[in-house]
């Protein structure tokens, strides 16, 4: 079962410790020989300081700093700040999680991954307030409402230890997948704007995409993106769309038994007739011929 803590200057390895605090100026942690766990720090607001291993930077509004185990660390409020209001999880790191953060390294076994768009910030705080919800999970009783309780949990093993480091996942996912390491170089597989609307297209097909929405995803006029986007992939933007939306489609007639309407409607089609001379034109047969030589095949 879970217990709580106000301060654990040093936790135990097998133990994960989730918490937020706010923070006045005078406010400073410092562990000479390291921590046997790792350390994530969610800056919301203000801004601490951050040393370890030689490594030294501030961690401000909507940095991620991870720290590596058994090295030196000092952190503590930014001189100059009013405050440092971060959320902290002690864990012990999945496989897949150090390539994750190999990009944001400072050296040290110390990370910041800074430059976390608006857009994602918000998602990142839902996740640990989850985390601090489910580390006080009993199967059977109700979770605690949102927000009533900030004091820190920790928890050892069990269901409750999978929720948190999930949320944990999720949080080092957003983060390190949407922000860009400093000094990286802008890759060269085309044009970033154009890259970002391509993604969006495949994430949500069905979405009623226009040039014009897409034009603000990418932060150009209309015309001004249907060339770029032309000149980068050489189709107009909404035959990307079209074509994206019958994959999309093809999947669902793949693996479900959506009839045919339903699944013009799930891929974004404004009707079944629109949906069948799409698809035929892509794959050579109407949708329903499509699945019937699926399974009869």
């Amino acid at each position: 079962m879970p217990v709580t803590a106000e301060d654990m200057s040093v936790p135990a390895a097998e133990l994960t410790i989730v918490g937020h605090y706010d923070k006045a100026p005078g406010y400073a942690t410092r562990r000479p020989t390291g921590s046997p766990s790792w350390l994530l720090l969610w800056t919301e607001a203000g801004a601490g300081l951050v040393e370890q291993g030689g490594a030294s930077f501030a961690a401000r509004a909507g940095d991620l700093v991870v720290l590596g185990a058994g090295v030196s660390q000092f952190y503590r409020v930014l001189p100059g700040e009013e405050r440092w209001r971060f959320w902290w999880v002690h864990f012990q790191p999945r496989a897949p999680w150090a390539a994750w953060l190999g990009p944001y390294a400072r050296g040290g076994g110390s990370h910041l991954v800074d430059g976390v768009p608006d857009g994602v910030r918000e998602r990142i705080g839902t996740a640990f307030e989850r985390a601090l919800r489910d580390a006080r999970w009993v199967p059977g009783a109700p979770l605690p409402a949102r927000g009533t309780m900030r004091t820190p949990a920790v928890v050892v093993a069990g269901p409750a230890l999978e929720l948190v480091l999930g949320a944990v996942e999720e949080v080092l996912v957003l983060a390190t997948a949407s922000a860009r390491p400093e000094g990286a170089a802008r890759p060269e597989e085309g044009d970033e704007r154009v890259r970002r609307v391509l993604a969006l297209i495949a994430a949500e097909p069905g979405a009623p995409h226009t040039v014009g929405s897409l034009a603000r995803v990418a932060a150009l006029s209309p015309s001004r993106f249907a060339h770029l986007f032309a000149a980068e992939t050489g189709r107009t933007p909404m035959r990307a769309v079209r074509e994206a939306r019958v994959r999309h489609a093809a999947g669902l007639l793949e693996v479900t038994d959506l009839d045919v309407g339903q699944v013009a409607a799930a891929s974004g089609f404004v009707s079944p007739f629109h949906f069948s001379r799409a698809f035929k034109r892509e794959y050579g047969v109407p949708p329903r011929d499509y699945r019937a030589r699926l399974r009869s095949g």
